[in-house]
């Protein structure tokens, strides 16, 4: 236990607490933290994110759990490139991805210039919640699909046999079979998903137009303004956030979660 103990010690409760003084150090003192809930603007950031986030691994969770089955029940050519396309996301960095939706849905993008041409205006939504949403569902992808196969390929397919010889319907083999015995994987890649679009940033500031999500508050209050003490509690605060839906996670999902770890 010492080597894990002086990693934890020194990659996380030193930078933290560290994080937590600063954040009590400016002119409002301990009053910053409360800025998360009395300021308007961090409020709304704050409310924006979690909204975000949660949107963001629901769509995810909706998506890989269809595309992950279909991979793990079904053999075909051409299975393991796609399985690399789908995956390869994670090779690329959040400015990468933000670019990635310009050219998609930006002023110059794919869609714009096809809506154009079907309907005489130009459709553009990079530089907005839904542009931000849309790159978030992109990179997430990969990090819960992987769970979700590793999940299914562990499933007895005995219990599937046994519903269906009691006369269950697919839907119902699906409902009562399926997803509760992927309830961890989801549980747990659904965190990660969430912690990892709460703290995005790399994205959010390639398509920073009109978005105010909490990186972006975060950057704009330590650069802009030079509010380190604010930047610093509103950065305590988004670690404390995303820390707590990783615990609860943990503690639903149990410890034969491979992807909490």
């Amino acid at each position: 236990m010492a080597p894990a103990a002086v990693v934890f010690g020194a990659f996380f409760l030193l930078p933290m607490a560290r994080l937590f003084v600063i954040g009590g150090s400016g002119a409002e003192g301990w009053a910053a933290y409360a800025s998360i809930l009395l300021n308007p603007r961090h409020l709304q950031s704050l409310v924006s994110t979690v909204l975000l986030s949660a949107g963001v691994t629901a769509v995810t969770l909706a998506v890989s759990t269809v595309t992950g089955l279909f991979l793990v029940r079904h053999r075909f050519p051409g299975r393991s490139v796609l399985v690399a396309m789908l995956t390869f996301p994670l090779a690329f960095p959040g400015v990468v991805i933000g670019f990635m939706v310009i050219m998609l849905a930006g002023r110059q993008g794919l869609i714009g210039d096809v809506t154009q041409a079907l309907t005489g205006s130009k459709l553009v939504f990079a530089y907005s919640m839904a542009g931000l949403f849309l790159g978030y569902v992109y990179f997430s992808i990969p990090r819960v699909i992987l769970t979700v196969m590793a999940s299914a390929e562990k499933l007895d397919p005995s219990h599937e046999e046994a519903a269906r010889s009691l006369g269950a319907r697919p839907w119902q083999v699906v409902a009562h079979v399926i997803l509760p015995a992927l309830k961890p994987a989801f549980l747990s890649a659904g965190a990660i998903c969430f912690a990892t679009a709460m703290g995005a940033f790399g994205t959010a500031f390639t398509l920073a137009t009109r978005i105010d999500v909490l990186p972006m508050t975060i950057y704009t209050e330590f650069t802009l303004q030079a509010n380190i003490a604010t930047a610093a509690a509103l950065s305590f605060v988004l670690g404390a956030v995303t820390w707590a839906a990783l615990a609860t996670a943990r503690s639903f999902a149990g410890s034969s979660v491979a992807a909490a770890g």
